[in-house]
């Protein structure tokens, strides 16, 4: 009888050796957890679409900042649902806003958590878009005005570092962002606050739960304009290209799970920190499939995030964070 020379099972063969020989280690240090915060009192609803995740008024947001830190993730990304809207979304870059108010406070309550700010316009806006609207009266054709944009972004990320933000996260994929907000943090005295831009944001059917926990949905018409087309994967590298060139700190695909490939290929091309977004649909799917007993939720949660992080992300924002860094510990 003959045998082969390679027996690769051999490292296979107990839970040790498996352990031993892993090539890709998922710890919660890789993990940021999104909390969405809204004005009023005594709020705690959970998201319809959103399984375990709800809005929190500030009154009731100390528990889950306690729980964040109790499971170890050193880091929060704050979204807010504003009391009022407009046009310009002025709630985003107001000194009282929600995001702004929800920052001081978790700075009081846990100083070593690292707040990320999301900063964009398109939960602020009465017409749900990222940016300023321009109607062509010629054509009744409304388009979202770019550099209009850009100059309240800036207002909104400067509010955001001055209420105590560690990061700024711009969402808004408007061209110019990054530069933008670059020069507006370094002339208001925030140049050491980095950048975690939204680099690489396909215009993808996987933000359906997102926008209705954010209220965020367009009024008319669609983001296709300023997002990306999940088709296209060498305008990814040059959105990551010019973000870098710009002045960005940290880059970010969005979503992460059917972009697996340009993951990797911004993480190859550049060699800025690389941040995956496990987006909302991909935490509500698991959450569903969970629920009617079709999939192992832990394993499968599991799995998907190492899947992540072996494609090249260095950090995963997830909904799933707090679950995912207890089944780390072995609860």
């Amino acid at each position: 009888m003959s045998y082969p020379i390679t027996r690769l099972r051999r490292l296979r063969r107990t839970p040790a050796l498996r352990q031993l020989v892993k090539e890709t280690i998922l710890t919660v240090n890789d993990f940021i957890y999104p909390i969405f915060v809204t004005h009023g009192t005594d709020i705690k609803a959970e998201i319809p679409s959103m399984p375990g995740v709800h809005h929190f008024s500030l009154d009731r947001l100390k528990p889950e900042i306690d729980a964040v830190v109790a499971s170890g993730v050193q880091s929060v990304l704050l979204f807010g649902v504003p009391a009022t809207k407009d046009a310009v979304g002025t709630s985003a870059y107001d000194h009282n806003g929600i995001v702004q108010e929800a920052t001081r406070k978790v700075k009081e309550w846990a100083p070593e958590l690292v707040v990320i700010a999301d900063t964009c316009l398109c939960a602020y806006t009465d017409h749900g878009h990222c940016g300023v609207i321009h109607h062509d009266p010629k054509t009744g054709y409304a388009e979202i005005d770019n550099d209009p944009s850009l100059a309240l972004l800036v207002k909104t990320a400067i509010s955001q570092a001055e209420a105590g933000a560690d990061i700024i996260a711009p969402s808004n994929m408007m061209d110019g962002f990054v530069h933008a907000i670059r020069a507006g943090l370094d002339e208001a005295g925030y140049e050491n606050i980095p950048i975690m831009s939204y680099s690489v944001k396909y215009a993808s059917a996987f933000y359906g739960p997102f926008r209705d926990a954010a209220h965020s949905t367009p009024q008319f018409g669609d983001r296709k304009t300023y997002q990306m087309d999940p088709a296209n994967i060498r305008e990814a590298m040059r959105e990551a290209e010019a973000d870098v060139l710009e002045g960005a700190d940290m880059l970010m695909v969005k979503p992460a799970l059917a972009y697996l490939d340009v993951l990797r290929m911004v993480k190859e091309n550049f060699d800025l920190p690389l941040v995956a977004y496990n987006v909302s649909a991909e935490y509500s799917m698991v959450k569903a499939a969970a629920a009617n007993g079709w999939v192992d939720e832990r394993a499968v949660v599991l799995e998907t995030l190492t899947g992540m992080k072996r494609a090249g992300a260095d950090l995963i924002i997830t909904y799933h964070a707090l679950d995912a860094s207890k089944w780390l510990r072995g609860e």
